[in-house]
């Protein structure tokens, strides 16, 4: 493996604005590539380490997919099932034109990002909630709260990117019977050895927490922002969609499991072979296929939380079918190829991340260094 062709391309990210960059490869448990490059501070000109702990944002949602379906392998629930037979709130759904819903929500739907939510995380439910709460609303408080909201369309005919893996936490509370964060730290992170990751920030990442950006396309350069994020809602609100702090180090070992059948590097199963490969199957057609139309996504199908390739031709992929993972908002990548077995993490910290142009590259560029 020659992966001179991925450093050039880190390299080339600095050029475009992005202030550091941090990506590693793994294959069959083996670290095979690392390349650091750039400032994780700007103003203080200090390299990246490697070391820096970051908000990865929608990279969450993957982790917490995984952890809810080590609770469909228990046979906690099944996809089928209604979500109101678990948090009742959810029984009787109303459209944003007033009437009632005629589709139930199933928690496939949940999963799928086919429930009808919206990603409006300042909608009058959820703004009242954490005002009658002090500011100190819970998970299970705010999936309450967005059960209030009326939905954007009938249950299961439309893909639309929302709080759907939220509500999958508080789903993930109600049946563990724990903290939605609890629950994934001995399901998850405490298997793999990921010492450094929490849904929020904790004692262990925040002396590490890298400085946020966020690139101006005015002044074309990227501007320190406040070092916080804003879809943690309260102190006690654990979100699955956008909550989580890691590293480089820490989440290739989560997505190195997934690209070997469910197992870490020191041998913890965390998921089944059967379920990472249902995982990663395609679960929209027609409308709800066509409603995933990002760029950065072409030729990708959605799973169970994840885009999942599945046309390489319309896509301009030299990755295989079957390849699947996600981003986040500050530019974070997450890819995992059960085929090859080879896991690739990619973390910056600058949001309006410049994704469809980093993401579909680092894809392409990988796979032609990898055998």
């Amino acid at each position: 493996m020659q992966f001179q062709k991925l450093s050039d391309l880190l390299d080339s990210f600095l050029e475009i604005g992005i202030p550091g960059v941090d990506c590693v490869v793994y294959q069959d448990h083996e670290e095979v590539f690392r390349h650091r490059a750039g400032y994780s501070d700007l103003e203080q000109k200090l390299p990246i380490t490697g070391k820096e702990t970051y908000f990865l944002f929608s990279c969450s949602k993957v982790v917490t997919c995984a952890a809810a379906l080590t609770l469909l392998e228990r046979g906690k629930f099944l996809l089928t099932d209604p979500l109101a037979a678990y948090i009742p709130e959810f029984s009787e759904m109303v459209l944003t034109n007033g009437e009632k819903a005629k589709t139930e929500i199933k928690i496939r739907d949940l999963f799928t990002m086919s429930a009808g939510f919206t990603y409006d995380i300042a909608s009058p439910s959820i703004t009242q909630v954490i005002r009658e709460k002090d500011g100190r609303a819970t998970t299970l408080d705010v999936v309450r709260a967005i059960a209030k909201e009326p939905l954007s369309f009938e249950p299961g005919t439309h893909w639309q990117y929302s709080l759907c893996h939220d509500v999958l936490a508080g789903l993930v509370e109600v049946v563990s019977g724990k903290r939605f964060g609890e629950y994934v730290t001995e399901t998850i992170f405490e298997p793999l050895g990921m010492t450094k990751t929490s849904f929020g920030v904790s004692d262990k990442n925040k002396e590490q927490l890298a400085p946020l950006y966020r690139f101006n396309d005015e002044t074309n350069r990227p501007e320190l922002q406040k070092r916080d994020c804003s879809y943690i809602l309260t102190p006690e609100y654990e979100s699955g969609g956008a909550g989580m702090v890691s590293c480089t180090d820490d989440y290739i070992l989560f997505a190195d499991a997934l690209a070997n059948g469910g197992v870490g590097k020191n041998g913890s199963r965390i998921l089944s072979p059967a379920t990472v490969d249902l995982m990663r199957t395609n679960c929209l057609e027609g409308a709800a296929l066509t409603d995933l139309n990002w760029i950065q996504h072409t030729g990708y199908g959605y799973g169970l939380g994840v885009r999942t390739m599945i046309d390489r031709a319309k896509g301009g992929a030299i990755g295989p079918v079957g390849e699947f993972g996600w981003g986040g908002a500050a530019g974070s990548y997450v890819l995992i190829d059960p085929n090859s077995r080879t896991a690739l993490f990619y973390c910056q910290h600058m949001l309006n991340n410049k994704e469809p142009y980093t993401h579909p590259r680092l894809r392409n560029v990988l796979y032609a260094c990898v055998d």
